[in-house]
């Protein structure tokens, strides 16, 4: 068989195929016995149709397009082990299906044309030397008084108080209506779901409608008001998002809070410390730590931003596809364990047009992830088995059950990441990058030009708790 190869746009091999006319004939003389076999006409038993009432009976033309099928099957699967290519997906025909089939004639040759996708080539430019600027982040000097009175706040007790007026930092119990405002000669109508009784609210101005807690501040236990607001434009419910209320509060209890003692005692009940030092010293080196992962973060995303302008590539559009099914999968875990119905969300409806929004970064993805092999192919910066092994051994003591974790995928990712730290701190030492002060740059749109950096992600933590 001789095949003629042509290098395409997309990292795609054309492939011209003559197939000789012995193929052809055995392709339709092939489909002609598989038909027989299964075919069943009323008056002839099963497998013993005669030849000329099966074709008769199937149409010439059913019979050349599924022979042609198998003949371009076979050809092409062919061709590829002929060329030793190594190929991604499916491949493609380029030539026109019908017009093969009017040209097929079983016990002559064939010449049709098909499209198989590559691994890409990637060409890099200068990626030593390169010099960035990246934002230093510093920890907040109040992150570990904010925990601390966040700590005090959940276990403060509630004290009645009977003796002033309701003031910021309480909590009030209230029952209250709201109504909305449809204008002047018309009366207020009750917003469903805008009432309650005894509910319980914090005294912070940051709660609630705006201009709710501010009306409360000053009241007595016992009165009853009436209050103007205005709902925020965002507000989630459209129909009174922006609209003028009004809200008919009774307040019936104040509470003040009494703070625990910030003390050892304290350290022990809301952390594995013994002391209060301790719980702060670690609670620092914490912060210091998440602060130090964000700078690193910073500096790695700065260095790929530079090093993917020194990339050409060609996507073959097979490993596009691939990484916007395995983006969107992943959104679809994050969003089901957000308890969030998927079924809702990806419609089939929305679904093309979700992958078309994500090609863009797919295909930054895939730069960044070709561009960051290649130079750990070009310096040697491979991890080695030792590397591999302990952090899989990290991985699995987070997860519940490591009996459920794919290993041979486990160990893929684990080894990307892994080359990926290694490569990222050499373009570092090889370079040059300028801390400067948070905020100083000017903050990017959001873009998929670079990808969060592994290590910060496994190791970011919330501040609301101190352990």
């Amino acid at each position: 068989m001789k095949v003629t190869q042509e290098k395409l746009p997309a990292s795609q091999i054309g492939l011209e195929i003559e197939v000789p006319a012995e193929t052809s004939k055995a392709a339709y003389e092939q489909v002609i016995k598989d038909f027989s076999r299964s075919a069943k006409l009323p008056g002839f038993r099963k497998g013993k149709i005669p030849r000329h009432v099966l074709i008769q009976q199937l149409g010439s033309e059913n019979l050349k397009a599924a022979a042609l099928e198998k003949v371009i099957k076979q050809s092409v699967d062919e061709a590829i082990a002929q060329e030793k290519l190594e190929t991604l997906g499916s491949p493609q025909l380029k030539s026109e299906f019908d017009s093969l089939v009017s040209q097929f004639k079983p016990g002559e040759g064939l010449t049709f044309k098909a499209a198989v996708d590559v691994p890409p080539e990637i060409k890099l430019a200068e990626y030593k030397g390169l010099s960035v600027k990246a934002e230093e982040i510093k920890p907040d000097p109040e992150a570990v008084s904010n925990v601390l009175k966040d700590e005090q706040q959940k276990r403060a007790t509630l004290i009645p108080v009977e003796d002033r007026p309701c003031q910021l930092g309480d909590v009030a119990v209230v029952d209250f209506v709201g109504r909305r405002l449809p204008g002047e000669g018309t009366e207020p109508e009750e917003i469903p779901g805008a009432s309650a009784t005894d509910f319980q609210l914090e005294m912070e101005s940051d709660r609630f409608i705006p201009g709710f807690i501010d009306g409360i501040v000053g009241m007595e236990q016992g009165e009853s008001k009436t209050i103007a607001v205005k709902f925020p434009d965002e507000y989630p419910q459209e129909d009174i998002a922006g609209q003028p209320a009004e809200f008919e509060i009774t307040l019936k209890e104040i509470k003040e809070k009494e703070l625990p003692e910030l003390d050892d005692e304290f350290a022990e009940e809301i952390s594995e410390f013994e002391t209060l030092e301790a719980l702060k010293t670690s609670l620092t080196e914490r912060f210091a730590k998440e602060a130090e992962n964000k700078t690193k973060t910073n500096k790695h995303q700065a260095l790929v931003t530079a090093l993917l302008e020194q990339v050409e590539v060609e996507l073959p559009e097979t490993l596009i596809e691939e990484t916007v099914t395995q983006q969107l999968t992943q959104m679809a875990m994050q969003l089901a364990n957000q308890g969030i119905d998927v079924n809702q969300l990806l419609t089939a409806d929305r679904l093309p047009q979700l992958r078309q929004n994500s090609r863009p970064e797919a295909i930054k993805a895939l730069k960044e992830s070709l561009a960051i092999a290649e130079i750990a192919k070009e310096q040697s910066l491979q991890a080695d088995e030792s590397e591999i092994q302990a952090r899989i051994e990290e991985v699995l003591k987070t997860v519940e059950d490591p009996q459920e974790i794919n290993r041979d995928r486990l160990n893929e990712a684990v080894t990307e990441d892994l080359n990926r730290e290694k490569v990222m701190e050499w373009l570092e030492a090889n370079g040059t990058v300028e801390l400067v002060p948070e905020g100083t740059l000017k903050e990017p749109e959001p873009s998929p030009e670079t990808s969060p950096d592994p290590e910060s992600e496994t190791q970011e933590s919330a501040t609301d708790s101190p352990s």
